[in-house]
């Protein structure tokens, strides 16, 4: 079993790192390549391209400038404790054992636009450059076409090598569109989670990506290998809809009241 979920646009350069295993990024020639178009840009262009503030542009301009490789623990961070946000409270890394991050290191994946695929412990610099962006390059008009079918090469292999299993995607939409879902040799599994809102059951953007991190630390803390397991994701008052699933989409449901 294999897991995808997205990476955070808020990141964390300053608490300390509870290990000092690291490994590099698979991608690092295809980032010095991504990075190298984006040092061309001004602040004004960086905010035009990303759609974000002056002072975001500003911040992310001197990223670039000062991005560089060889990454190592003096000038990058694992990249599961470089991000913060919804999904990695979620995740609660700061609870995850030795051997819980050894097996995360094996089964777990972050879509990352500048990185493509990055394991857990992969050093990283800090950056901003969705999925979603449209970066031009001699690849095509958007990130998208820069990736191809690299991110699900990647995971194919990934994959076989694990001895097959499904792909657990707990990442958004944005993201996971860069893996080619069609082209994956694998069951894809899907997880949704929703909260009871208004008189039914709906997506609530940060409750879900809180939810998708707390799968992702059920499946590490129980070395989950069989996707049966899923269903007994009982975390934070979710419960398992039978009712409401497909085996390619398991449902997880949850009354705010039922919270602990």
């Amino acid at each position: 079993m294999i897991v995808v979920i997205s990476p955070a646009k808020s990141l964390d350069y300053e608490s300390p790192v509870p290990t000092e295993r690291f490994s590099q990024p698979v991608f690092i020639d295809e980032a010095v390549r991504l990075t190298n178009s984006l040092k061309k840009l001004t602040p004004g262009k960086l905010s035009k391209l990303m759609h974000i503030s002056d002072k975001l542009a500003e911040l992310n301009y001197h990223r670039y400038a000062n991005w560089q490789v060889p990454f190592s623990p003096a000038n990058a961070r694992q990249a599961i404790f470089a991000f913060t946000g919804d999904v990695y409270q979620g995740l609660d890394v700061g609870r995850l054992s030795a051997a819980d991050l050894k097996f995360a290191q094996e089964h777990l994946r972050i879509l990352s636009g500048l990185y493509g695929l990055l394991r857990p412990l992969d050093l990283m610099q800090p950056y901003r450059l969705e999925m979603g962006t449209g970066l031009k390059t001699r690849r095509g008009e958007n990130l998208y076409r820069f990736w191809g079918d690299r991110l699900t090469q990647e995971l194919n292999g990934l994959l076989e090598e694990r001895g097959g299993g499904p792909l657990v995607n707990l990442a958004s939409q944005e993201y996971f569109a860069a893996v080619q879902p069609g082209s994956i040799r694998a069951e894809i599994i899907s997880p949704a989670f929703k909260d009871w809102s208004n008189g039914k059951y709906r997506i609530l953007g940060f409750f879900a990506k809180k939810a998708r991190g707390e799968m992702a630390a059920f499946i590490i803390r129980n070395r989950l290998a069989d996707p049966a397991g899923l269903m007994d994701f009982a975390v934070d008052g979710y419960r398992y809809s039978e009712a409401d699933s497909t085996p390619q989409k398991p449902v997880f449901l949850r009354r705010l009241r039922d919270r602990p």
